[in-house]
């Protein structure tokens, strides 16, 4: 889209949406947010978890990475925005929910299985991030192999989705609340095509 277009479509917005809501506006304002849901997703263009939630500004508390990783816990690690994101969410906002949602055709988790040189300085910081990931990249070649590169996808897209929730439980303030029953954490697995959601049982282990 367009600057032009991103100006007339804010135009609309604010001519509309902003008018027949501003009493929700005021009330985040006045009150502040109160989110209830952590939302951790890829910043893939085609994913835009209030439109697939069909939620209201304030309802949502958005983490959004490339491959939607957690990187583990690490105190000794340099800060990053999606770890302060969760535990902003977790220990600040006390949210109830976590949703990792992962999502069909994902430019992240194909990556995964292709050879960027590391010398590539416009992609240093890519290159890093995907590493996250390597364990995902593993599991899924040998949970299918690379004879079927959609199989393939498709098998890290859901490993990937399982892996950041194993993450997930590694940050403190996660686990502990975990146990103690007041807070959920589950994974989505979101279809491009047609809007479908499948959801992570841990129980079965597999996506229904």
């Amino acid at each position: 889209m367009s600057t032009k277009a991103l100006i007339k479509s804010y135009q609309e917005f604010k001519s509309n949406y902003a008018k027949d809501r501003s009493d929700l506006l005021i009330d985040l304002v006045e009150n502040g947010q109160h989110p209830k849901t952590l939302f951790i997703t890829c910043s893939d263009s085609r994913v835009a978890p209030n439109f697939i939630t069909n939620t209201e500004p304030g309802d949502l508390f958005i983490a959004r990475n490339i491959g939607n990783f957690v990187p583990p816990f690490d105190p000794k690690a340099e800060a990053s925005a999606t770890p302060a994101a969760i535990e902003y969410a977790v220990s600040a906002l006390n949210v109830e929910n976590i949703i990792v949602c992962g999502h069909t055709e994902c430019g992240a988790c194909k990556s995964l299985h292709m050879d960027i040189p590391e010398d590539n300085v416009e992609m240093t910081n890519v290159i890093k991030w995907l590493k996250f990931a390597d364990t995902v990249k593993n599991k899924a070649l040998a949970s299918v192999g690379d004879k079927n590169p959609k199989a393939l996808y498709t098998e890290t897209e859901k490993l990937n989705i399982i892996e950041q929730i194993e993450n997930l439980m590694t940050y403190p303030a996660i686990k502990r609340r975990v146990k103690e029953g007041n807070l959920f954490v589950q994974g989505w697995y979101y279809h491009l095509l047609n809007g479908d959601v499948e959801y992570y049982d841990h129980v079965e282990d597999k996506f229904l």
